[in-house]
Formats: structure tokens, C-alpha cells, sequence
């Protein structure tokens, strides 16, 4: 229970099919909690609801404290990748380490059958009883992107009572059960970074003044301060000497602390490979096609899967997509089942020769 609305609407209905619920919140937060951070969810004052809504229900509650496992899995790791160039998604490394891993085998070791979350999964049982994870039936609020993770073992052993409905319809049981949590607004950003993330990162990683170079002549057309503070396909604040001339990031070398910028066309990549790989079903079950969803937000494309291993994969993009950005999650579908999914390595490209001396400079500021 987070203390939003959804795991609220989870908990009563689960208790209403008779299940002998136990509520319970994972604690992120630090002591020394700062303003601005895990205030709209796995915040104290969330912990509160979730307690009050516990009590609406009728169901015991109890806080866990997760914050070693949160520090190591998701914070470390979110600042590690941002210093090596690449763009991480924290939902995804805490549902894959936190939720998904160490909270189904606490769950099991406490005597429980099962995990229940509030996210919009549907939760499918096959002809051959193995179960599948689907995308929810609301398009707008499918969360299966962020679960591509999970163990496989653990599939079994996991619910989702509102994958099978629609937001507005699980706000109106909110309300016709009075649950304090109905009208609460949802959580659109990252629990531990009060404000923007550039700024997180400026804080916890040192800057340092390195050259932006044309991708195509090696030729220096501007200044950053760390490759840290840009994502690949970005146009916006690059600070170019010919700063009307329409320019993307089209790749990040920290080892040299370059920013390569160049055309929109720089950006289309015609495929990807992915490390870290995990599969919801047999490798030898997955299909030569597939549908892929580099981002959250965006629609998934048909691609071919040109290798595929316990490690990783590689595929062939139906149509050149643009801005793959290494970090991000591949999410493999076959229509509204997940099949799996991975992390999205950098692109193999010929850069030009940078000049022989050259070096990166040492770092200028560290907040």
C-alpha cells in the first residue's frame, strides 16, 4: 500500500473476494528525509493513509523498512548510470530488485500466497496454467513497461485486481466505500528527487568542462559542463556558438567527456541491442517478432529479434525510431502480453578521430 488510491481500491477489493488481507508499505524514506522528496508517495504522511485506509478496510497494516535495499538498488544505481552516459528509469529497477523480488520473498516467508499492487496489470492464466502478465484494459494507465523485470518465478505468486478496470471506475469505488484516498492526486516524479532531476544530479556527481562536437567533422561547436546533464535527441539548451543551427544529442562519451550533437537523421536508429535481459517465458518460446516500446509514453513497433540469449538481445527495428536512449528499458510484447524485456546499450557508430592530445578536463565544480 503506497497511500494512493489505487493500492486502497486493491485492498478493499481483495477483502470483498474474501481473501485474508495484510496491508503493508515498504519504507524509502530516510531519516533525514529532505523537503520535496517522497512527499506523494512512500512518504510518511502516505504511510498515515495507508494506515487510515488500512483501518477503512478492516485489515491489519504494517510499515517495512526497505531503505538499505532502496539505497543499494535504486539510488545508487540511478546516479551510477547517469555518470556513464546513459538515462535510467528508477520505477523499473525498484519494481524489478524491491517490489517484485525481495517484498514476494518476504511475502512468502511471512506465510503469505500472495503479493497484490495497485498498477494496471492484467494477470492472465494460460491453457498450460503458467501464468501471464498482459497489458491492463485501461490504454492509458498500462504499467506493464515497468514490469519487464520481474522474476519469472515469482509470476505466480502476484495479483493485480485493478488491471481489469479503468481509472475513473476505480476512483468511483473509492469513493462509494469513503476512502480517504479517493480524490488524491497521482505521483508523476521520481519519489527521491525533490525538483528536477538535473539538479539532483548536479549535486551528487561533479561537473566537468568538456567539448560539444559536430558528429559529422569532429568539429567543436560548443561547451558543457558534464555529459551527465544531457539524454540523447535532445535540442533544447545545448548552448551552441551557432545556436541557430537545429542540432540533437546524438551521443554521450563520458571517457572523454565529449557531447556529440548532429542532424535529426543522426538520431534514427535502425535497431538496438539490450543487456541485463529477463524473459517471462521459455527463450526458446519467444518469437522472431515481436513489438518493442523503447519509452513509457510511446506506441511499441514491430521489429525483428535478431539474436537473442540469457544475456540479451538485438533487434531490427520495422522503421527507424528515433533517440533510443541507451539506459532505457526495451519492453517486449507479443500483442498485449509481456514477454520480457532489457536494457538498452549504447550504439556502435564510426565517431571522427578526436585530435591526439586531446584529453577531458578535470572536473570545475562539485556541489
Amino acid at each position: 500500500m503506497s497511500g494512493g488510491v489505487d493500492s486502497s481500491v486493491t485492498a478493499a477489493l481483495l477483502k470483498d473476494a474474501g481473501y485474508q488481507v495484510v496491508g503493508a508499505m515498504m519504507r524509502f524514506w530516510p531519516d533525514d528525509k529532505r523537503d520535496a522528496t517522497f512527499d506523494t508517495c512512500c512518504s510518511p504522511d502516505a504511510a498515515y493513509e495507508a494506515r487510515r485506509v488500512a483501518e477503512q478496510v478492516g485489515v491489519p497494516f504494517y510499515l517495512l523498512d526497505y531503505r538499505e535495499q532502496f539505497q543499494r538498488h535504486i539510488v545508487g544505481p540511478f546516479l551510477e548510470e547517469y555518470a556513464h552516459g546513459r538515462t535510467p528509469n528508477p520505477c523499473v529497477n525498484c519494481n524489478t530488485k524491491v517490489k517484485f523480488d525481495e517484498l514476494v520473498k518476504k511475502a512468502k516467508m511471512l506465510g503469505c500466497q500472495y503479493v497484490a499492487t495497485g498498477h494496471y496489470v492484467k494477470r492472465v492464466e494460460n491453457e498450460r496454467g503458467e501464468v501471464e502478465f498482459h497489458r491492463g484494459d485501461d490504454p492509458r494507465k498500462d504499467q506493464t513497461y515497468f514490469l519487464w523485470g520481474t522474476p519469472r518465478a515469482a509470476l505466480p505468486y502476484i495479483l493485480f485486481p485493478v488491471g481489469e478496470l479503468e481509472k475513473p471506475r476505480v476512483r468511483e469505488i473509492a469513493e462509494e466505500r469513503g476512502l480517504l484516498t479517493a480524490r488524491k492526486p497521482e505521483s508523476q516524479n521520481i519519489c527521491f528527487v525533490p525538483g528536477k532531476v538535473q539538479d539532483y544530479v548536479a549535486e551528487h556527481l561533479p561537473q566537468a568542462q568538456g567539448s560539444i562536437r559536430e558528429i559529422g567533422t569532429g568539429e567543436v561547436v560548443g561547451e558543457h559542463l558534464g555529459t551527465q546533464f544531457y539524454t540523447l535527441g535532445q535540442k533544447k539548451g545545448l548552448g551552441l556558438y551557432q545556436s541557430h543551427r537545429v542540432r540533437h544529442v546524438v551521443h554521450l562519451d563520458p571517457a572523454t567527456n565529449t557531447v556529440w550533437v548532429g542532424d535529426y537523421e543522426d538520431c534514427l536508429w535502425t535497431g538496438l541491442k539490450a543487456e541485463g535481459a529477463n524473459y517471462l517465458l521459455d527463450l526458446a518460446a519467444l518469437p522472431r517478432e515481436v513489438e518493442v516500446q523503447v519509452r513509457y509514453r510511446t506506441k511499441p513497433v514491430r521489429a525483428t529479434v535478431l539474436h537473442a540469449d540469457e544475456h540479451g538481445f538485438e533487434l531490427k527495428f520495422e522503421e527507424p525510431q528515433f533517440a533510443v536512449a541507451p539506459g532505457q528499458s526495451a519492453v517486449l510484447y507479443a500483442g498485449p502480453r509481456l514477454l520480457g524485456g532489457g536494457l538498452i546499450a549504447d550504439h556502435a557508430r564510426a565517431l571522427p578521430a578526436l585530435p591526439p592530445a586531446y584529453v577531458g578536463q578535470t572536473a570545475v565544480r562539485s556541489r
